[in-house]
């Protein structure tokens, strides 16, 4: 019985690491890329990078999201846009400092 919980416990573990992907910490600077997810409640993005590395960033009260100069909401995010992150790395961390929807 404890075999099991444990076999299970472990399958459930490996499902979530393939199910959640593989994010990547860059170093400080400009990126440009592509929506590949947004997560509204949580001021969540991710960024798949023109050079395939995807970024995991959070917004946070400083990061600004602009469109044509202005600044936008974030529920103007939209997965496939196209976008310009400024970041920066804070230990393993990826704090977006602004956002800019590129179409």
């Amino acid at each position: 019985m404890k075999n099991a919980i444990l076999k299970s416990m472990f399958a459930g573990l490996i499902f979530m690491f393939f199910a959640c992907g593989e994010t990547n910490t860059v170093e400080s600077g400009t990126y440009q890329g592509t929506v590949d997810e947004v997560e509204p409640d949580k001021t969540e993005i991710y960024v798949k990078t023109d050079d395939n590395k995807t970024l995991e960033l959070y917004f946070t009260d400083e990061t600004v999201l602009s469109r044509g100069g202005n600044e936008v909401e974030f529920s103007e995010l939209q997965k496939g846009q196209k976008v310009e992150v400024e970041v920066e790395k804070v230990g393993k961390r990826l704090d977006p400092l602004t956002v800019k929807i590129l179409e």
